[in-house]
């Protein structure tokens, strides 16, 4: 588990417009909707809000998929970058995590595929370059002090499905809701994030019970 993650270059990236505590200020009590909207109508507090608010959990979130921490950083900055190039014509979004979430897991795609020299677009089947691990923090644990059983856990979590150990990871550790979860991992509907969440839970069950 990476304790203090290097952050993008503030010189690469050049998104730092206005000091955090004056974009705290303004947007703090607002909802993702009025956020998003105002960054995409070219305020710039708005824009230092979300880059400050989410660059440190979308680091997060990205080692849990990729150990090339320079691979994620360079994800992430392709995002900044290319999301205050479109203002103006982005979409309306909800919740700014699951979205950024979202864009993040194809970035990752997208340049892992152009490494290899692929073009994979099914998720299943690149599935290998994204084997999620739990930190010894996830709520789903949390409570659990004992070593042997935290170890079950972990073993069984492990052998659950990519997508599974995605939508676990990002209900419990996330603490997203069902949709999030679906704009998350790009699933078209809110049922599909309850199936995957649901099997997921359920072959953990079976797991531990033969354990």
């Amino acid at each position: 588990m990476i304790n203090n993650p290097k952050l993008p270059n503030k010189e690469e990236v050049n998104v730092y417009p206005l000091g955090h505590s004056e974009s705290i200020k303004v947007y703090e009590n607002k909802s993702d909707m009025d956020i998003w909207n105002a960054f995409n109508k070219g305020d710039e507090f708005a824009f230092n809000y979300i880059y400050r608010m989410y660059v440190t959990v979308l680091f997060k979130y990205g080692c849990q998929m990729c150990k090339d921490q320079s691979h994620i950083q360079d994800c992430i900055q392709n995002i900044f970058i290319d999301l205050r190039r479109k203002r103006g014509s982005l979409s309306e979004v909800q919740s700014i995590k699951s979205y950024l979430f979202k864009i993040l897991y194809r970035e990752l795609i997208r340049k892992s595929n152009k490494s290899k020299e692929e073009i994979c677009k099914e998720p299943e089947k690149i599935q290998k370059n994204f084997s999620i691990e739990f930190s010894q923090e996830t709520k789903i644990i949390h409570q659990e002090n004992d070593r042997e059983k935290f170890e079950k856990i972990h073993g069984a979590i492990n052998k659950l499905t990519c997508r599974q150990r995605q939508a676990i990871l990002l209900l419990y550790e996330e603490g997203m809701t069902y949709k999030e979860i679906s704009v998350a991992m790009d699933l078209n509907e809110v049922k599909s994030a309850r199936k995957v969440v649901y099997r997921a839970l359920s072959t953990l069950k079976s797991l531990l019970q033969k354990k």
